[in-house]
């Protein structure tokens, strides 16, 4: 399972612990890249699953996306098309799965999964439902064992995916999701105002500490 440490990847892992024999954080050059690393080595160690970290630091050096400027680069307010385009790093999900699926292939498992989800199909078209389809068509044709992706969340919102956390008694305050990357969470960006609202949704205490 591809781990950022952010709330839609942690839920994940703890809904599908029993099922995920791996998970992978990659490290990219992001703002937030260390502190999202931070909860998913402590998810893994509390449910027994190994992590592997991959540098993928050729696309901070490379590519052009505000996630990878620096925290004032990003953008304040709601997460939506016109305010986060600029955060939008290309391709990355396909970069993502394509290393996960190797990397599955060389352990002997069958499936490699992800946890992209309805609200960000506007802004990134890699997480998708038509691009998640193509992509492990790809990777199932490219793969000795037919190995295909799997991505239960692509058609919840970012509350709903709350809701199950919710019932799995996930702590969303050992998972990050601001963009800035800063010791606390802004309480501005797109990603943080998604997060409040995700979890006021859920009706669950924002025990978040935000700057503001």
């Amino acid at each position: 399972m591809v781990l950022s440490g952010g709330m839609d990847s942690v839920t994940m892992l703890h809904e599908y612990a029993q099922e995920i024999e791996l998970a992978v954080n990659f490290s990219y050059g992001s703002n937030h890249n260390a502190r999202e690393l931070e909860c998913a080595r402590k998810h893994c160690r509390d449910l027994e699953i190994e992590l592997i970290e991959i540098d993928l630091s050729f696309i901070g050096r490379y590519f052009h996306s505000s996630l990878l400027e620096g925290a004032d680069a990003i953008p304040e307010g709601e997460y939506d098309f016109d305010n986060m385009k600029s955060t939008v790093v290309p391709f990355r999900n396909g970069i993502m799965l394509s290393a996960a699926a190797g990397l599955a292939e060389s352990h002997g498992l069958d499936t490699v999964m992800i946890a992209n989800h309805s609200g960000d199909h506007a802004l990134y078209p890699d997480c998708r439902e038509s691009f998640i389809s193509a992509m492990s068509k790809a990777i199932q044709e490219g793969t000795y064992e037919g190995i295909v992706v799997k991505a239960p969340y692509t058609l919840l919102s970012k509350a709903d995916i709350a809701l199950r956390g919710k019932r799995l008694g996930v702590d969303y305050t050992t998972t990050y999701s601001c963009y800035r990357g800063g010791e606390k969470h802004c309480g501005r960006c797109g990603t943080c105002i998604e997060r409040r609202q995700a979890l006021a949704a859920a009706g669950i205490t924002d025990a978040t500490e935000y700057e503001e």
